[in-house]
Protein backbone atom coordinates (compact mmCIF):
# COMPACT_ATOMS: atom_id res chain seq x y z
CA UNK A 1 0.00 0.00 0.00
CA UNK A 2 0.74 3.57 -0.43
CA UNK A 3 1.22 6.00 1.99
CA UNK A 4 -1.89 7.49 2.20
CA UNK A 5 -3.12 3.98 2.39
CA UNK A 6 -1.01 3.22 5.41
CA UNK A 7 -1.95 6.31 7.31
CA UNK A 8 -5.75 5.96 6.67
CA UNK A 9 -4.99 2.18 8.19
CA UNK A 10 -2.94 3.31 10.92
CA UNK A 11 -5.27 6.58 11.77
CA UNK A 12 -1.83 8.93 12.26
CA UNK A 13 -0.73 11.21 9.26
CA UNK A 14 1.37 10.62 6.33
CA UNK A 15 3.54 13.45 7.94
CA UNK A 16 4.47 11.30 11.11
CA UNK A 17 5.12 8.06 8.75
CA UNK A 18 7.50 10.25 6.90
CA UNK A 19 9.20 11.37 10.36
CA UNK A 20 9.79 7.98 11.42
CA UNK A 21 11.29 7.13 8.37
CA UNK A 22 13.54 9.76 8.59
CA UNK A 23 14.45 8.95 12.12
CA UNK A 24 15.68 5.15 10.58
CA UNK A 25 12.89 3.74 12.36
CA UNK A 26 11.11 2.32 9.27
CA UNK A 27 12.39 1.28 6.23
CA UNK A 28 9.65 0.57 3.26
CA UNK A 29 10.55 -0.29 0.13
CA UNK A 30 11.00 2.41 -2.59
CA UNK A 31 9.14 1.33 -6.63
CA UNK A 32 12.37 1.50 -8.89
CA UNK A 33 9.51 2.62 -11.62
CA UNK A 34 8.67 5.81 -9.88
CA UNK A 35 10.30 5.50 -6.50
CA UNK A 36 7.00 6.19 -4.35
CA UNK A 37 7.29 3.99 -0.92
CA UNK A 38 5.32 0.97 -1.04
CA UNK A 39 4.32 -0.32 2.93
CA UNK A 40 4.23 -3.65 4.05
CA UNK A 41 2.45 -5.63 6.67
CA UNK A 42 5.75 -5.86 8.40
CA UNK A 43 5.72 -2.01 7.69
CA UNK A 44 2.08 -1.49 9.23
CA UNK A 45 2.96 -3.53 12.41
CA UNK A 46 6.18 -1.61 13.12
CA UNK A 47 4.66 1.50 12.67
CA UNK A 48 1.97 0.55 14.84
CA UNK A 49 4.14 -0.59 17.91
CA UNK A 50 6.24 2.71 17.23
CA UNK A 51 2.58 4.59 17.17
CA UNK A 52 2.23 2.15 20.77
CA UNK A 53 5.46 3.46 22.23
CA UNK A 54 5.11 6.77 21.51
CA UNK A 55 1.44 6.53 23.03
CA UNK A 56 2.92 6.05 26.65
CA UNK A 57 5.37 9.09 26.11
CA UNK A 58 8.59 7.26 25.24
CA UNK A 59 11.25 9.05 23.36
CA UNK A 60 12.54 8.15 20.08
CA UNK A 61 15.85 7.05 21.40
CA UNK A 62 14.61 4.49 23.40
CA UNK A 63 11.57 3.44 20.42
CA UNK A 64 14.97 2.92 18.38
CA UNK A 65 16.50 0.74 20.83
CA UNK A 66 13.26 -1.09 21.89
CA UNK A 67 12.78 -1.93 17.62
CA UNK A 68 15.92 -3.53 18.01
CA UNK A 69 15.60 -5.73 20.85
CA UNK A 70 12.28 -7.31 19.17
CA UNK A 71 14.10 -6.90 15.77
CA UNK A 72 16.57 -9.23 17.95
CA UNK A 73 13.74 -11.13 19.28
CA UNK A 74 15.24 -9.73 23.07
CA UNK A 75 11.74 -9.72 25.22
CA UNK A 76 13.55 -9.37 28.29
CA UNK A 77 15.30 -5.87 27.13
CA UNK A 78 12.07 -5.05 25.87
CA UNK A 79 10.30 -5.32 28.74
CA UNK A 80 12.52 -3.37 30.60
CA UNK A 81 12.66 -0.22 28.31
CA UNK A 82 8.40 -0.47 29.13
CA UNK A 83 9.19 -0.83 32.95
CA UNK A 84 11.51 2.18 32.32
CA UNK A 85 8.83 4.35 30.60
CA UNK A 86 5.78 3.09 33.47
CA UNK A 87 8.76 4.74 36.48
CA UNK A 88 8.43 7.60 34.43
CA UNK A 89 4.99 7.93 34.11
CA UNK A 90 4.96 6.77 38.30
CA UNK A 91 7.13 9.48 39.04
CA UNK A 92 4.87 11.99 36.87
CA UNK A 93 2.01 10.73 38.97
CA UNK A 94 3.49 11.01 42.19
CA UNK A 95 4.46 15.02 41.36
CA UNK A 96 1.18 15.63 39.79
CA UNK A 97 -0.42 14.41 43.29
CA UNK A 98 2.20 16.19 45.58
CA UNK A 99 0.61 19.47 43.40
CA UNK A 100 -2.60 18.29 43.92
CA UNK A 101 -2.48 18.08 48.00
CA UNK A 102 -0.43 21.49 47.72
CA UNK A 103 -2.68 23.31 46.23
CA UNK A 104 -5.48 21.60 48.49
CA UNK A 105 -3.53 22.70 51.39
CA UNK A 106 -3.57 26.61 49.60
CA UNK A 107 -7.54 26.29 49.71
CA UNK A 108 -7.68 25.55 53.03
CA UNK A 109 -5.12 28.39 54.17
CA UNK A 110 -7.44 30.74 51.78
CA UNK A 111 -10.61 29.48 53.91
CA UNK A 112 -9.53 30.31 57.37
CA UNK A 113 -10.96 33.09 59.22
CA UNK A 114 -9.24 36.24 59.23
CA UNK A 115 -6.84 37.95 57.10
CA UNK A 116 -5.21 35.59 54.85
CA UNK A 117 -1.32 35.62 55.17
CA UNK A 118 0.09 35.39 51.90
CA UNK A 119 3.50 34.19 53.18
CA UNK A 120 2.08 31.16 54.05
CA UNK A 121 1.02 30.25 50.19
CA UNK A 122 4.68 31.94 49.44
CA UNK A 123 6.06 29.13 52.10
CA UNK A 124 4.13 26.26 50.79
CA UNK A 125 5.25 27.03 47.14
CA UNK A 126 8.96 27.07 48.09
CA UNK A 127 8.66 24.06 49.82
CA UNK A 128 6.73 22.38 47.15
CA UNK A 129 9.18 23.27 44.46
CA UNK A 130 12.51 22.13 46.35
CA UNK A 131 10.56 18.66 47.16
CA UNK A 132 9.85 18.55 43.60
CA UNK A 133 14.03 19.50 42.51
CA UNK A 134 14.89 16.87 45.25
CA UNK A 135 13.06 14.05 43.48
CA UNK A 136 14.48 15.32 39.70
CA UNK A 137 17.66 16.46 40.72
CA UNK A 138 18.69 12.47 42.13
CA UNK A 139 21.45 10.49 39.67
CA UNK A 140 23.40 7.51 39.69
CA UNK A 141 27.00 9.14 40.49
CA UNK A 142 28.81 5.62 41.24
CA UNK A 143 27.35 3.76 37.99
CA UNK A 144 25.97 0.85 39.46
CA UNK A 145 26.03 -0.79 36.28
CA UNK A 146 29.59 -0.95 35.94
CA UNK A 147 29.91 -2.72 38.73
CA UNK A 148 27.17 -5.51 39.04
CA UNK A 149 29.16 -8.17 37.71
CA UNK A 150 31.42 -8.63 40.41
CA UNK A 151 28.87 -6.35 43.39
CA UNK A 152 28.45 -10.08 45.56
CA UNK A 153 32.44 -10.69 45.64
CA UNK A 154 33.58 -6.80 46.11
CA UNK A 155 30.90 -6.85 49.27
CA UNK A 156 31.93 -10.51 50.79
CA UNK A 157 35.47 -9.57 50.36
CA UNK A 158 34.54 -6.40 52.17
CA UNK A 159 32.76 -8.13 54.94
CA UNK A 160 35.24 -11.01 55.31
CA UNK A 161 38.01 -8.88 55.59
CA UNK A 162 37.92 -7.59 59.21
CA UNK A 163 36.99 -9.11 62.77
CA UNK A 164 33.37 -8.52 63.98
CA UNK A 165 32.61 -5.44 65.49
CA UNK A 166 29.14 -6.37 66.99
CA UNK A 167 28.89 -6.33 70.51
CA UNK A 168 28.40 -9.64 71.99
CA UNK A 169 25.52 -9.25 74.54
CA UNK A 170 23.46 -7.95 71.11
CA UNK A 171 20.78 -10.69 70.01
CA UNK A 172 18.61 -10.51 67.02
CA UNK A 173 15.10 -10.61 67.70
CA UNK A 174 12.23 -12.85 66.55
CA UNK A 175 10.31 -10.48 64.35
CA UNK A 176 8.43 -7.31 65.03
CA UNK A 177 6.19 -8.55 67.66
CA UNK A 178 9.12 -8.24 69.76
CA UNK A 179 8.45 -4.11 69.40
CA UNK A 180 4.63 -4.45 70.27
CA UNK A 181 6.04 -6.10 73.58
CA UNK A 182 7.89 -3.83 74.26
CA UNK A 183 5.99 -0.27 73.49
CA UNK A 184 4.19 -0.74 76.80
CA UNK A 185 7.26 -0.96 79.15
CA UNK A 186 8.94 2.04 77.02
CA UNK A 187 5.34 4.24 77.42
CA UNK A 188 6.50 3.39 81.19
CA UNK A 189 10.28 4.32 80.70
CA UNK A 190 10.85 0.91 80.79
CA UNK A 191 14.18 -0.73 80.26
CA UNK A 192 15.29 -1.27 76.55
CA UNK A 193 15.61 -5.25 75.70
CA UNK A 194 18.59 -7.04 73.82
CA UNK A 195 20.49 -4.24 73.82
CA UNK A 196 18.13 -2.67 71.42
CA UNK A 197 16.62 0.88 71.51
CA UNK A 198 12.68 1.07 71.28
CA UNK A 199 11.31 4.09 70.64
CA UNK A 200 7.68 5.25 70.99
CA UNK A 201 5.63 8.61 70.37
CA UNK A 202 5.97 9.66 74.06
CA UNK A 203 9.80 10.31 73.60
CA UNK A 204 9.74 10.97 69.88
CA UNK A 205 11.75 13.95 70.59
CA UNK A 206 14.77 12.16 72.75
CA UNK A 207 18.22 12.30 71.32
CA UNK A 208 19.17 8.31 69.84
CA UNK A 209 21.92 7.73 71.90
CA UNK A 210 23.48 4.56 72.45
CA UNK A 211 22.68 2.87 75.81
CA UNK A 212 25.15 2.06 78.40
CA UNK A 213 26.59 -1.58 76.73
CA UNK A 214 26.48 -0.29 73.57
CA UNK A 215 29.03 2.38 72.85
CA UNK A 216 30.89 3.76 70.06
CA UNK A 217 34.49 3.66 70.01
CA UNK A 218 36.66 6.48 70.50
CA UNK A 219 38.33 5.48 67.09
CA UNK A 220 35.75 5.08 65.23
CA UNK A 221 37.28 7.47 62.24
CA UNK A 222 40.39 6.29 62.14
CA UNK A 223 39.95 2.56 61.06
CA UNK A 224 42.85 1.24 59.53
CA UNK A 225 43.71 1.01 56.04
CA UNK A 226 42.51 -3.00 55.94
CA UNK A 227 38.83 -1.44 56.43
CA UNK A 228 38.48 0.51 53.19
CA UNK A 229 37.35 -1.26 50.13
CA UNK A 230 37.19 -0.08 46.33
CA UNK A 231 39.12 3.60 45.76
CA UNK A 232 40.77 3.67 49.42
CA UNK A 233 36.89 4.21 50.77
CA UNK A 234 36.37 2.41 54.30
CA UNK A 235 34.49 -0.75 54.32
CA UNK A 236 31.16 0.41 53.87
CA UNK A 237 30.05 -3.52 54.07
CA UNK A 238 31.29 -4.11 57.19
CA UNK A 239 29.02 -6.74 58.74
CA UNK A 240 26.72 -7.02 55.88
CA UNK A 241 25.96 -10.54 56.65
CA UNK A 242 24.76 -10.16 60.11
CA UNK A 243 23.23 -6.69 59.05
CA UNK A 244 20.91 -8.33 56.48
CA UNK A 245 20.07 -11.46 58.71
CA UNK A 246 19.02 -8.98 61.35
CA UNK A 247 16.97 -7.40 59.05
CA UNK A 248 15.13 -10.73 57.61
CA UNK A 249 14.74 -11.74 61.29
CA UNK A 250 12.50 -8.90 62.36
CA UNK A 251 10.53 -8.41 59.45
CA UNK A 252 10.01 -12.37 60.11
CA UNK A 253 7.36 -12.42 57.12
CA UNK A 254 4.49 -14.47 57.25
CA UNK A 255 4.05 -17.09 54.51
CA UNK A 256 2.41 -14.88 51.51
CA UNK A 257 3.37 -11.59 52.77
CA UNK A 258 3.83 -9.17 49.84
CA UNK A 259 7.30 -7.09 50.37
CA UNK A 260 9.10 -4.64 48.38
CA UNK A 261 13.23 -4.39 48.54
CA UNK A 262 13.98 -0.65 47.53
CA UNK A 263 18.37 -0.47 46.11
CA UNK A 264 18.35 -4.36 45.95
CA UNK A 265 21.37 -4.83 44.04
CA UNK A 266 21.69 -7.84 43.27
CA UNK A 267 18.85 -8.71 45.49
CA UNK A 268 20.87 -10.22 48.94
CA UNK A 269 18.66 -9.14 50.86
CA UNK A 270 15.42 -9.77 49.31
CA UNK A 271 17.03 -13.25 48.67
CA UNK A 272 16.49 -13.90 52.60
CA UNK A 273 13.15 -12.46 52.57
CA UNK A 274 12.38 -14.74 50.19
CA UNK A 275 13.72 -17.99 51.57
CA UNK A 276 11.47 -17.14 54.48
CA UNK A 277 8.32 -16.99 52.21
CA UNK A 278 7.57 -13.72 51.26
CA UNK A 279 6.55 -12.70 48.25
CA UNK A 280 9.05 -10.75 46.95
CA UNK A 281 9.24 -7.86 44.45
CA UNK A 282 12.83 -6.06 44.30
CA UNK A 283 13.34 -2.94 41.94
CA UNK A 284 16.49 -0.65 41.37
CA UNK A 285 17.67 1.87 39.31
CA UNK A 286 20.30 -0.40 37.40
CA UNK A 287 19.35 -2.89 34.72
CA UNK A 288 22.68 -5.01 35.20
CA UNK A 289 22.10 -5.33 38.79
CA UNK A 290 18.70 -6.59 38.40
CA UNK A 291 19.65 -8.71 35.73
CA UNK A 292 22.24 -10.53 37.81
CA UNK A 293 19.08 -10.28 40.67
CA UNK A 294 16.63 -12.23 37.88
CA UNK A 295 19.50 -14.95 37.16
CA UNK A 296 20.22 -15.49 41.14
CA UNK A 297 16.33 -15.95 41.75
CA UNK A 298 14.05 -16.20 38.90
CA UNK A 299 11.02 -16.63 41.25
CA UNK A 300 11.75 -12.69 42.31
CA UNK A 301 9.55 -9.60 40.95
CA UNK A 302 12.17 -7.80 39.92
CA UNK A 303 11.52 -4.15 38.35
CA UNK A 304 13.25 -0.77 37.18
CA UNK A 305 12.46 2.30 39.83
CA UNK A 306 14.01 3.75 42.66
CA UNK A 307 13.08 5.09 45.66
CA UNK A 308 11.54 8.72 44.80
CA UNK A 309 8.75 7.22 42.24
CA UNK A 310 8.30 3.93 43.03
CA UNK A 311 6.14 2.33 40.45
CA UNK A 312 3.32 0.52 42.47
CA UNK A 313 -0.41 1.69 43.28
CA UNK A 314 -1.06 2.24 46.92
CA UNK A 315 -0.90 -0.28 49.87
CA UNK A 316 0.23 -2.79 47.13
CA UNK A 317 2.67 -4.20 49.94
CA UNK A 318 2.93 -5.51 53.70
CA UNK A 319 6.43 -4.50 54.27
CA UNK A 320 9.10 -2.73 52.49
CA UNK A 321 13.00 -2.85 53.07
CA UNK A 322 16.13 -1.66 52.04
CA UNK A 323 19.94 -1.83 52.75
CA UNK A 324 23.01 0.39 51.96
CA UNK A 325 21.13 2.18 49.19
CA UNK A 326 19.03 4.88 51.73
CA UNK A 327 22.55 7.20 51.90
CA UNK A 328 22.52 7.66 48.09
CA UNK A 329 19.85 9.97 48.72
CA UNK A 330 20.22 13.99 49.81
CA UNK A 331 18.17 14.49 53.03
CA UNK A 332 15.23 16.16 51.03
CA UNK A 333 15.09 13.14 49.02
CA UNK A 334 15.04 11.02 52.33
CA UNK A 335 12.05 12.79 53.15
CA UNK A 336 10.76 12.31 49.84
CA UNK A 337 11.67 8.69 49.72
CA UNK A 338 9.86 7.62 53.48
CA UNK A 339 6.89 9.00 52.40
CA UNK A 340 6.87 6.66 49.34
CA UNK A 341 7.25 4.15 51.27
CA UNK A 342 4.47 4.81 53.14
CA UNK A 343 2.32 4.87 50.10
CA UNK A 344 2.80 1.71 48.87
CA UNK A 345 2.33 0.15 52.34
CA UNK A 346 -0.82 -1.69 53.94
CA UNK A 347 -2.30 0.33 57.09
CA UNK A 348 0.15 -2.48 58.95
CA UNK A 349 2.81 -1.93 57.07
CA UNK A 350 6.21 -1.85 58.20
CA UNK A 351 9.45 -0.46 57.48
CA UNK A 352 12.82 -1.91 57.99
CA UNK A 353 16.39 0.02 57.02
CA UNK A 354 19.67 -1.04 57.18
CA UNK A 355 22.49 1.25 56.59
CA UNK A 356 25.27 3.23 57.74
CA UNK A 357 24.39 6.22 59.84
CA UNK A 358 24.89 8.84 62.28
CA UNK A 359 23.07 8.44 65.62
CA UNK A 360 22.66 12.64 65.44
CA UNK A 361 24.15 15.65 65.07
CA UNK A 362 26.85 15.33 67.80
CA UNK A 363 28.07 12.12 66.48
CA UNK A 364 28.69 12.99 62.92
CA UNK A 365 30.49 15.80 64.13
CA UNK A 366 32.62 14.02 66.31
CA UNK A 367 33.19 11.32 63.28
CA UNK A 368 34.09 13.98 60.93
CA UNK A 369 36.76 15.51 63.50
CA UNK A 370 38.34 12.42 64.72
CA UNK A 371 38.83 11.88 61.02
CA UNK A 372 40.28 15.54 60.20
CA UNK A 373 42.52 15.07 63.37
CA UNK A 374 44.04 11.63 61.93
CA UNK A 375 44.56 12.90 57.95
CA UNK A 376 41.62 10.69 56.66
CA UNK A 377 40.66 12.39 53.64
CA UNK A 378 39.08 9.57 52.10
CA UNK A 379 37.00 8.84 54.55
CA UNK A 380 35.73 12.52 54.99
CA UNK A 381 35.31 12.54 51.14
CA UNK A 382 32.68 9.83 51.49
CA UNK A 383 31.21 11.35 53.84
CA UNK A 384 30.89 14.26 51.80
CA UNK A 385 29.51 12.10 48.78
CA UNK A 386 26.90 9.99 50.36
CA UNK A 387 24.39 11.39 52.79
CA UNK A 388 24.31 9.04 55.74
CA UNK A 389 21.06 9.79 57.49
CA UNK A 390 21.02 10.97 61.01
CA UNK A 391 19.35 7.78 63.01
CA UNK A 392 17.60 10.18 65.33
CA UNK A 393 16.40 11.85 62.66
CA UNK A 394 14.99 9.24 60.86
CA UNK A 395 13.14 7.73 63.56
CA UNK A 396 11.43 10.88 64.86
CA UNK A 397 10.04 11.51 61.08
CA UNK A 398 8.50 7.91 61.65
CA UNK A 399 7.52 8.83 64.54
CA UNK A 400 5.78 11.62 64.12
CA UNK A 401 3.95 9.34 60.90
CA UNK A 402 2.17 7.39 63.62
CA UNK A 403 4.68 4.44 63.76
CA UNK A 404 7.35 2.99 66.60
CA UNK A 405 10.45 2.25 65.97
CA UNK A 406 13.66 -0.08 67.25
CA UNK A 407 17.03 -0.53 66.33
CA UNK A 408 20.23 -2.10 66.90
CA UNK A 409 23.93 -1.01 65.87
CA UNK A 410 26.20 -3.66 63.97
CA UNK A 411 29.25 -1.11 63.92
CA UNK A 412 30.40 2.25 64.47
CA UNK A 413 28.05 3.49 61.76
CA UNK A 414 26.01 0.67 60.51
CA UNK A 415 22.27 -0.02 61.81
CA UNK A 416 18.97 -1.34 61.47
CA UNK A 417 16.02 0.27 62.16
CA UNK A 418 12.52 -1.08 62.12
CA UNK A 419 9.46 1.05 62.08
CA UNK A 420 5.84 -0.67 62.78
CA UNK A 421 2.93 1.27 62.81
CA UNK A 422 1.10 1.84 65.67
CA UNK A 423 -2.57 1.44 64.72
Amino acid sequence: MNIKEAADRLGISARAIRFYEEKGLISPVKQTSNGYRTYTENDIWRLQTIAALREIGMSLQDITQALGEIDQGNQQRLEEYLELQQAVMYAQWVELKRMLDTTQRMIDLNRQDGPLDVSHLHDLADSSRRLREARQNWHDRWNYDMQAAIHDQRVQAANDRLPRQTDSNISIDSGPEAIQATVESDREDGPVHNGDEVRSQKNSRTAHRPNSDTTYPEDAGSRSEDSRVGAGLFNIYDNYDEALEQTASWISPVAGEKGLDIGTGTGNLAGRLLERGAAMTAIDQSREMLRTCRTKYPEMHVKLGNFLALPFADQSFDFVVSSFAFHHLSPDQQQLALQEMQRVLTARGRICLTDLMFVDAAHRKTYIQQAEAAGHEDQLQTIKERHFPLLDGLCGSLEDAGYVTKHIRHNALLHTLLAVPLR
